[in-house]
């Protein structure tokens, strides 16, 4: 076919163009998407049919940046593109959380979706458009698909809404969030933010809305230049619907009684839903179920989930029992370990939180190496989600796109409040024990308390809650919940976390699973959420007020001090010899970095002993000899005429046989003075000429009664 170019003239100014048939032509869809010299290539393939039993949405986003792009080589031996880093995860996660609700519900098929930045000039974001590449993708392919959907970012830069921000742009901003959205609806929200109002984000999400109509609607014309508006038949699902009517009749009345029972432990009142589908599996033979039963499972599910959402809209019943509004109970402990430098447990109901802090050096630090980013981090977030928080008895494998979306979540959370002036690297992590509800949260007031137990000044506490909805399509009646299980999200309508301090919001996730969500609703689902954050927020203080007034025993102490630029040199010496002496010596580590016009030094150890004697070879290389000033030096070489003695490091004087002792001394020998031994000096004089240092001994000593200079030396002194 012959390619086909759509242009997107946004209100900015910048100019969007999207080419489908000429690159790629096997693929289902495929679209070149161009801003500025930033060049996304997004493909999307999908199989005939579904494979058999499946009954959900195999979708696979993957997102990979070329070094390439930017002309770079790739690190490590191999010299090419190997796993995918976080930020490639995460934009994968961006794109998969915005497409995945929009399949038919029907559609079982695998469906892959591939985007590449095969372009790029470092000044454009291309995770911003990740999302746009892969919906018009799907837009000029013939798979079904509920779209076109898009994603912008959206910065706040002193005052005012950006679409889009530059790299350069972004670091001004003191709201970044990302938003994805179809025509009609918002489906993803994921960013952080400095202490906003609710207000706020509202307003963000709302021009962002304005910018991914305009992209929608261009997709919503390049699919019909290009005739793919009539999508692919298919027949995913074998329906009986006599089964799914005797299923419903014998068994909703009961699964409802067990969504209102009120039952507080996840597993028991699992049991029981299970025993219901279990009694009516009962009445076939194994013959008869071998065909039957995965229908009925099916079937099944769908009235467990019709049963806790009419239980809530009609009761206000949870099926623990809750409120919409209440919280689970919690519990807090700090310093429940005594190896790590901090920390703390957190537990809310099923859901469990073990956070550690670690307290490191520059050393420490996490090099990023992206394409397009790089640098290095000072405060990282780790979480781990092992199986058997959720009971289930399977091996842990490595850690896997929801660790790193959930950990990137509470980060964002907690970054913030660190102090940009701390000199540590600071590493939390967080191991869930339990789990029914919201992990991440946990993490976040986990990572709180763990911060201020190791006696990190961080700014102020941060909570975080998790919030949901149920809401029937058509109806007007709707509930929000705060601090939803697991089951209500999976079976609700919305998972809404957000995370904040006592002054305003720093991080938020959210995903929608329902269309025609108003912003009324969100305002509400934000406002209940700040309630739940400021009752989740006192509990946390009630366990430890603020963070304590010094570090654990055990963890390392860091001490930071400038010097001149000039000096970073002397202060390393040839090869390292200088600084790596002072490290032997004092054992102490310490880092130099260069910033504008001074020497960043940072110096850690043990003990103070170690710091102080490392600050204190320090300053007396990078001190300016002064005429007059005592030094403490180190006698380095013996000569018949006197001895060259290192009164501060790298800087020798002659002190002179005459300069040792008031008496006369026929050899330096007769003084006891010997190489390695330590010695006062004083500092005569500095030759003009020559710059070398003229030095004295005997003047630090008491002068002899009845000692009389030699005629001879005192007609040279008045000379």
């Amino acid at each position: 076919m012959t390619p086909i170019v759509k242009t997107i003239e946004m209100p900015d100014g910048k100019t969007i163009t999207l080419e489908t048939g000429k690159l790629a032509k096997q693929a289902d869809g495929a679209v070149m998407l161009r801003m500025g010299n930033t060049m996304l290539l997004a493909t999307v393939c999908a199989a005939k049919d579904a494979v058999p039993g499946t009954d959900f949405m195999p979708l696979q986003v993957e997102y990979k940046e070329k070094f390439s792009a930017f002309g770079r080589f790739p690190g490590g031996f191999t010299k090419r593109e190997g796993r995918a880093s976080d930020y490639e995860i995460l934009t994968c996660r961006l794109v998969d959380r915005a497409l995945r609700p929009l399949f038919p519900d029907n559609f079982h098929a695998e469906v892959y979706v591939n985007i590449i930045l095969f372009s790029a000039d470092g000044v454009d974001m291309p995770d911003a458009l990740a999302g746009l590449a892969a919906s018009a993708a799907l837009a000029v392919s013939d798979i079904p698909f509920n779209g076109p959907i898009s994603e912008v970012r959206v910065a706040r830069i002193d005052g005012q809404f950006v679409i889009n921000p530059t790299f350069e742009q972004l670091e001004k901003a003191d709201m970044d969030i990302m938003v994805g959205a179809t025509y009609e609806n918002i489906m993803m929200v994921e960013g952080e933010m400095s202490e906003v109002s609710e207000r706020d984000l509202l307003e963000a999400m709302k021009a962002a809305h304005e910018a991914i109509k305009i992209q929608c609607k261009a997709q919503m014309e390049l699919a019909e230049e290009v005739g793919s508006t009539v999508k692919r038949e298919y027949c995913h699902e074998e329906n009986d619907e006599d089964l799914r009517k005797a299923v419903h009749d014998a068994c909703y009345e009961k699964a409802y009684a067990v969504a209102a029972s009120g039952n507080t432990n996840k597993h028991a009142r699992q049991d029981a839903f299970d025993a219901i589908c279990e009694e009516f599996k009962a009445q076939y033979t194994e013959e008869e179920l071998e065909e039957k039963a995965p229908l009925i499972d099916r079937y099944y599910h769908d009235v467990e989930k019709e049963a806790m959402r009419r239980c809530i809209l009609d009761e206000g019943k949870r099926l623990d029992g809750r409120a919409t509004t209440d919280i689970r109970p919690i519990w807090c402990e700090v310093d429940p370990l005594p190896g790590p430098h901090g920390s703390a447990i957190f537990t809310r109901g099923e859901t469990q939180a073990l956070a550690t802090v670690t307290l490191g050096t520059k050393a420490d630090e996490k090099i990023i190496d992206d394409v397009l980013t790089h640098g290095k981090e000072r405060f990282l977030l780790h979480y781990n989600f092992p199986p058997f928080s959720t009971g289930e008895a399977k091996a842990q494998r490595g850690v896997g796109r929801r660790e790193i979306g959930h950990g990137h979540l509470a980060w964002r959370a907690l970054k913030g409040q660190i102090p940009a002036d701390y000199p540590y690297v600071v590493r939390v992590m967080s191991d869930i024990l339990e789990s029914n509800g919201s992990s991440s949260m946990a993490t976040v007031c986990a990572g709180t308390l763990a911060l201020m137990d190791a006696g990190v000044k961080i700014k102020k506490p941060v909570s975080g809650i998790a919030m949901g909805l149920i809401k029937n399509p058509g109806e007007e009646k709707y509930a929000v919940l705060s601090d939803i299980l697991g089951d209500e999200d999976h079976l609700g309508d919305m998972d809404f976390k957000v995370t904040g301090t006592k002054d305003g919001i720093t991080a938020t996730q959210m995903d929608i699973k329902v269309d025609g969500l108003s912003y009324d609703i969100l305002e509400k689902a934000l406002l209940q959420a700040k309630a739940g954050r400021e009752y989740i927020l006192g509990k946390l203080t009630e366990c430890i007020t603020e963070p304590r007034p010094d570090l654990k025993p055990h963890a390392p102490r860091i001490e930071t001090m400038t010097i001149p630029k000039e000096f970073i040199g002397a202060v390393i010496g040839p090869g390292g010899k200088i600084i790596q002496g002072m490290q032997e010596e004092t054992g102490a580590i310490i880092t130099i970095e260069e910033e504008g016009n001074i020497g960043k030094v940072e110096i850690a150890g043990t003990n103070k002993k170690s710091i102080d004697d490392a600050i204190r070879m320090i300053k007396a290389i990078v001190a300016i000899p002064e005429v007059g000033e005592v030094y403490k030096g180190k006698i380095r070489s013996i000569m018949p005429y006197g001895a060259f003695v290192e009164f501060l490091p790298g800087k020798d004087g002659l002190l002179h046989i005459s300069e040792i002792d008031w008496k006369r001394l026929e050899t330096v020998e007769e003084a006891g003075l010997k190489e390695g031994d330590d010695i006062d000096v004083k500092l005569l004089d500095i030759d003009p000429k020559t710059g070398k240092f003229k030095l004295s001994h005997r003047v630090l000593i008491p002068k002899p009664e009845g000692y009389h200079e030699r005629p001879e030396r005192r007609e040279k002194k008045r000379q």
